[in-house]
């Protein structure tokens, strides 16, 4: 058994990209050869019965030439899915040459927003797969939630953090829809509190938000406790966990942020404003996003003791090992 996994980046030093690895991996456990189609590649980093091909060009019509070049062969030997990864564009790539071979698409995604192209590549695949529903930006009998896929191995439990919670931690863009103003006005409620953020500034809104940011927490006079990092690899996440006491996530929206489910498998406490971790988090954990003062109050309330509970359940519902069971169901296989 085959099947093809088609991604923007393969690499363990992603900082964005880096978790896809344990998604890789967990198929690869499951069937006989991954076929990993990505721009960027490290094959060293793959199982053993991984197979890998890179589209990476100088244009993005190279690209797309490389990457169609590269899954036409592949689809002839039946893999038992096509399995496109974040973005829909490789599903409606693949679509005219996956769907006369009867080779089951699907689609990976967990994005609130999305143009056209999702509309788009819902109409070509058998599956949408997400998160939950509410983590995908459009209603279709094709949704299916299968949970995050999370490597929680590679996600050590901290020790029991018991409040005050003084030591915050934000991982994320910045962007506005990231929320980080609401978490830097919830700091003027907490006297005993810093927060270290890190993120990419990938588009030019988000370089434009970075110094906005970096100008409120002047005005809000808390930058003194505030430290706005750069982006870091995907492999000193649970390092920055261990140095955090809680994690803040203040994305607006149905987001299915992949660092909540994160910081819960390493027995963080983590406050999150969105409504799709009413699974995950208990009512006391999670905020009104519009509100800094419900933030700050969550914090201050934390009685402790939650860490071994969130791991748990992300064992459970969100775990690699269970987004690949799901993947392989979906497929027909």
């Amino acid at each position: 058994m085959r099947i093809v996994f088609a991604t923007q980046a393969a690499d363990p030093d992603h900082p964005v990209l880096g978790a896809t690895l344990a998604k890789i991996r967990a198929l690869a456990a499951r069937v006989d050869e991954v076929v990993v189609i990505a721009d960027s590649v490290v094959p060293e980093a793959l199982p053993d019965n991984c197979v890998a091909h890179s589209f990476a060009a100088s244009s993005q019509a190279g690209r797309g030439a490389r990457y169609v070049g590269a899954l036409a062969p592949e689809l002839l030997r039946k893999p038992v899915a096509v399995l496109a990864h974040m973005s829909p564009i490789y599903a409606l790539l693949a679509a005219p040459l996956a769907r006369p071979l009867r080779v089951p698409l699907l689609l990976w995604f967990t994005q609130q927003a999305a143009g056209p192209s999702l509309q788009a590549a819902e109409r070509v695949v058998d599956r949408i797969l997400t998160v939950d529903e509410r983590s995908v930006p459009l209603r279709s009998s094709k949704v299916r939630a299968i949970g995050h896929g999370i490597d929680v191995a590679a996600l050590p439990c901290v020790p029991e953090r018991r409040p005050p919670l003084r030591r915050l931690l934000g991982l994320g863009r910045y962007a506005p829809v990231k929320g980080w103003e609401t978490a830097l006005r919830a700091l003027t409620e907490l006297p005993e509190a810093t927060l270290v953020l890190h993120g990419p500034t990938l588009t030019d809104g988000d370089r434009a938000e970075l110094p906005r940011l970096q100008s409120l927490a002047r005005e809000l006079n808390v930058d003194g406790r505030v430290s706005f990092g750069g982006e870091v690899p995907y492999a000193q996440v649970p390092h920055l966990f261990g140095l955090a006491d809680a994690v803040v996530n203040a994305t607006q929206g149905n987001a299915a942020d992949k660092v909540v489910y994160e910081a819960a498998a390493a027995c963080l406490p983590v406050f999150a404003a969105s409504p799709v971790f009413d699974g995950l988090l208990p009512e006391q954990m999670r905020f009104h996003g519009d509100y800094p003062g419900s933030l700050a109050e969550r914090i201050r309330d934390y009685e402790g003791g939650a860490g071994a509970q969130l791991r748990e359940r992300v064992q459970a519902e969100h775990s690699a090992a269970h987004w690949a069971e799901r993947v392989l169901e979906e497929a027909g296989a």
